[in-house]
């Protein structure tokens, strides 16, 4: 699956990769949309220090409670007013809060993930 794919979601804004530092590396956005390569940037940024806080949390969590589970993180949402961003790996995508459907966002973001990993790995 690639980004255009992913603007075939209901509701799909924008899609976008980036790389392990919060860069952005290929962006897709809709039309009309208020969306600009520079809030991606900094989505792609905030969404790697999201990570990161995250795998801390966890790591902390299990360390302190020996309770097993919460890693590997695979993925998460972040929720706005009027739209929510989903991601795993590499790969997100920004959707309208109305028409979001987190399962299927998750799953196609899964597979856009899963081709990254692998043209990176050619």
């Amino acid at each position: 699956m690639d980004l255009k794919q992913l603007m075939n979601l209901p509701g799909a804004l924008a899609a976008f990769t980036y790389t392990d530092k919060g860069d952005l590396t290929d962006h897709v956005v809709r039309e009309g949309s208020e969306i600009t390569r520079e809030v991606l940037d900094l989505l792609a940024h905030s969404c790697v220090a999201n990570i990161a806080i995250a795998t801390l949390e966890a790591r902390g969590w299990e360390a302190l409670t020996g309770q097993k589970g919460f890693e590997p993180l695979q993925g998460f949402s972040m929720i706005g007013l009027e739209w929510s961003v989903v991601l795993t790996g590499r790969c997100g995508v920004i959707m309208k809060n109305r028409d979001v459907n987190y399962e299927d966002a998750f799953n196609a973001i899964e597979a856009c993930g899963a081709a990254q990993h692998m043209q990176g790995a050619a």
